[in-house]
């Protein structure tokens, strides 16, 4: 899991992102709330101090929350319960007031990770029908194996394992062809409309106009 530590004080940034990495997690540091708002789509979750000098931590969250689901943990100062609700209001998933000890940090991330993101630990995802084996990286529908190329079966499985989120295109790019500068609009329609064909119906893969895609109904035709 990734995560990105958005805060101004470079010894405490330094010191979470060394703590998030004893932990297990791949963990860097971001100085600033634009190097968050170009870095969040890369990261499973962001820890974002409200304190960022460049930019209100409140729109840096809201700004997040608009183009994705990436989790948030909101680091606030004054402590008080007004701060809190608009970083809740702005799209955080949890609050933590400074300041605070790094075991408490720790396990927040674990709480929102494990809440919010699916089992990095499951081997297969199952809707009605389709059944993903991650580890053989192998996708089946009623049986019969699909064909699917190394990013087609990232893109399925990105969109089965969370039902119902709405994934834009960018964060498409940086999930499945991580900022690949050859993951255009166009290659992403075309991956799609080759998954649509080979799960044989239209409906597996929901486009959401001006938004992106999610995993559709398609199962329950097939059915």
């Amino acid at each position: 899991m990734r995560v990105l530590v958005v805060q101004d004080d470079l010894a405490g940034r330094r010191h979470l992102v060394h703590r998030l990495k004893e932990r297990g997690y791949a963990a860097w540091g971001a100085g600033t709330g634009k190097s968050a708002l170009q870095q969040h789509h890369r990261v499973d979750l962001v820890v974002l101090d409200m304190d960022v000098p460049d930019i209100d931590g409140l729109l840096v969250c809201a700004e997040i929350r608009r183009e994705s689901d990436t989790p948030i943990i909101a680091l606030t100062g004054s402590g008080t319960e007004v701060e809190r609700v608009l970083a809740f209001w702005a799209g955080c998933d949890d609050c933590l007031d400074k300041p605070f000890g790094a075991e408490e940090l720790l396990a927040r991330v674990e709480a929102v990770l494990r809440r919010l993101r699916p089992d990095p630990d499951a081997h297969t995802v199952t809707h009605g029908p389709l059944h993903i084996d991650v580890a053989r990286r192998e996708a089946r529908l009623g049986g019969r194996t699909l064909a699917l190329t190394r990013k087609e079966f990232d893109l399925l499985h990105l969109l089965a394992a969370r039902p119902g989120v709405v994934f834009s295109r960018r964060e498409l790019r940086a999930r499945v062809w991580h900022d690949s500068a050859t993951a255009t609009g166009r290659t992403i329609d075309t991956h799609v409309n080759s998954l649509r064909a080979k799960l044989g119906d239209t409906r597996w893969i929901v486009t959401v106009r001006g938004v992106g895609f999610q995993l559709g109904r398609g199962f329950s035709a097939a059915a």
